[in-house]
């Protein structure tokens, strides 16, 4: 099954970025092309019967599955960056990490008023990054229909922070610990 799979290869960080953090490595997947292939599958398998006008992928993790998944469903991508990254005109939003904070911008053509957009990053953590990015993509009148993680620390108890933006969350590998 994937998710046993992507437990085997995920590795576990301790004490970064700071210390109390355990982060969850995803390069060693990165090191499977099949593996990768699997992942894309999965998430196209789940979005089946399912409209999405283009993927929302957060900085930095969130580009390598999101363009991946983007290109597979045949819509645009659009890169949510880190603030004072993106060359043009920008809209942006702060927030709390948990530990610290950060504030992203994209690009304030990024979509239409009314676009479908499904936000996609490698890790749910407490939810900050992904409610950020919601809030970021509504100022531009997006529609989100859901998010897409490869990731999902369950312990943390962070998809109700998402809910009010879409009840469709997908996650490959749920941690509980």
């Amino acid at each position: 099954m994937l998710e046993e799979r992507l437990k085997s290869v995920i590795r576990d960080i301790p004490d970064f970025p700071k210390p109390g953090i355990v982060f969850k490595d995803i390069t060693p997947i990165l090191k499977d092309q099949q593996l990768c292939g699997e992942i894309v599958d999965q998430l196209v398998n789940y979005l089946q019967g399912i409209e999405i006008d283009a993927i929302a992928g957060v900085e930095s993790r969130g580009f390598l599955f999101g363009m991946l998944l983007a290109n597979r469903l045949d819509v645009p991508f659009i890169p949510i960056r880190k603030q004072g990254k993106l060359p043009f005109n920008t809209i942006s939003e702060s927030y709390k990490l948990e530990y610290g904070q950060a504030t992203i911008e994209v690009h304030e053509d990024a979509l239409a008023p009314g676009s479908k957009v499904l936000i996609h990053d490698d890790l749910l953590a407490t939810g900050g990054t992904v409610v950020a990015a919601s809030k970021l993509l509504e100022k531009l009148g997006a529609d989100i229909i859901g998010y897409a993680f490869i990731i999902s620390l369950d312990f943390l108890q962070s998809e109700g922070r998402l809910t009010r933006f879409s009840d469709r969350i997908i996650s490959l590998a749920r941690f509980d610990a």
